[in-house]
């Protein structure tokens, strides 16, 4: 009986051990991939920055069609 107890406990530790890995892992990766960002590319020299959100005719149109 203690034997089947002992094997049971290896499989969990495994098991745990398998999954905290696997999420280790996946952390590393995405801050890999955000660290390699260029910060240089964010900026933009586009003309209209500064008109914002702008509630149009034809977005009036669709709010009105998006109802319930």
């Amino acid at each position: 009986m203690k034997n089947q107890t002992k094997s049971k406990l290896s499989r969990r530790n495994f098991l745990l051990v398998a999954g905290a890995g696997g999420a280790a892992a996946a952390t590393a990766i995405a801050a890999r991939a955000i660290s390699k960002e260029d910060p240089k590319a964010v900026a933009t020299s586009d003309k209209r920055q500064g008109k914002g959100y702008q509630e149009t005719a034809h977005v009036r149109s669709y709010y009105n069609t998006a109802k319930v």
